[in-house]
């Protein structure tokens, strides 16, 4: 059976981000799938792992993988799936370049995803999102920061790896009118801007350091904001506005829970899913439906909408009144 080595390296080196064009960082995501993977191969097959075959890799060993994320490293359901997609797209990739994997890699993609319940998404209400985007320090260039990258992420519904992404190219117009965002599978929208967000853009661009770079959040060292450093910096505003608003403490807020928020206020707003989906970028209306599960809203139309059934009054016969009974009555 054929080296993994050279494959794996062509695969997550030259096919993902040149042939098929993956962002970064979905090409990262797929990294570390296989940098887990092949240090559990390596453990149970006693070999080193540059000394490793794909023929190591059968279904039993990846079945025991997937079943290691959940057990030993805590890992969701959701995850596991996802490790299972990226294994998939290489044994996909290797039935074109290795003829011998192709049995191999049949069996592997009969894989099945692991089923797993669908919890409403978590979401904030709009007091509760004033308090976050107010809790920045505005007397600082931090703060200035800050509050500029958290009204961008509510009035946009940005994903995190969108939002760090963004460069000074991504904003259209002298005024700032509008953002051009590249989100999930390269699909380009442009969404515009309510003038608070325009306001505090402009105020963190006259107070961005001067460095070589064009993304448009900057960490303390002057390079791109990373994923977990702006959700570090969520975490600490979300301390900060608790203080205001206790309901915060009960909540677990993330960066992706701002999203959700977005696309809550956008469904309440307008009414119209379809909208919702456009704004946020989905590539199918499917992944916005949950929007529709999770609003109470949208269900207390329905009733309003519709006359309830009538209750027809009546009385049991024989049943005797506990006071008169007491009294000596009927």
């Amino acid at each position: 059976m054929a080296d993994l080595a050279p494959h794996l390296s062509a695969f997550l080196r030259d096919y993902l981000p040149n042939e098929r064009h993956f962002s970064r960082h979905t090409v990262k995501s797929y990294t570390e799938c296989f940098r887990l993977l092949v240090i559990y191969a390596a453990e149970q097959t006693g070999t080193r792992p540059c000394a490793l075959k794909i023929g190591h890799f059968t279904v039993a060993l990846l079945i025991a993988f997937l079943e290691s994320l959940e057990k030993e490293r805590n890992n969701s359901v959701g995850t596991r799936n996802n490790r299972l997609a990226a294994i998939k797209a290489f044994f996909r990739y290797l039935e074109y370049r290795v003829p011998s994997c192709l049995d191999l890699a049949l069996q592997v993609r009969a894989i099945p995803q692991k089923r797993a319940d669908k919890p409403l998404v978590d979401w904030l209400d709009q007091n509760e999102v004033q308090a976050i985007l107010d809790a920045p320090d505005t007397a600082t260039v931090a703060g200035l920061r800050d509050r500029a990258m958290l009204h961008l992420c509510y009035a946009a519904g940005l994903r995190v790896s969108e939002l760090i992404g963004l460069t000074l190219d991504c904003l259209t117009g002298p005024q700032l009118e509008a953002i051009r965002v590249l989100g999930k599978g390269r699909r380009d929208r442009e969404l515009p801007l309510w003038k608070e967000t325009k306001a505090v853009l402009n105020e963190w661009l006259d107070v961005r350091p001067p460095v070589n770079n064009r993304y448009l959040f900057l960490n303390a060292r002057g390079r791109a904001m990373s994923p977990d450093g702006f959700a570090y910096i969520l975490g600490q505003h979300v301390t900060r506005a608790a203080q205001t608003v206790p309901s915060l403490n009960d909540k677990r807020v993330t960066p992706h829970v701002i999203r959700h928020s977005t696309a809550m206020m956008i469904l309440h707003a307008t009414g119209d899913v379809r909208k919702v989906s456009l704004w946020l970028g989905h590539a199918d209306l499917k992944s916005t439906e949950a929007y529709l599960r999770a609003s109470p809203a949208e269900k207390l139309q329905i009733l309003e909408a519709n006359v309830p059934p009538s209750i027809r009054p009546g009385a049991f016969p024989g049943a005797k009144d506990s006071l008169m009974s007491l009294l000596g009555g009927k």
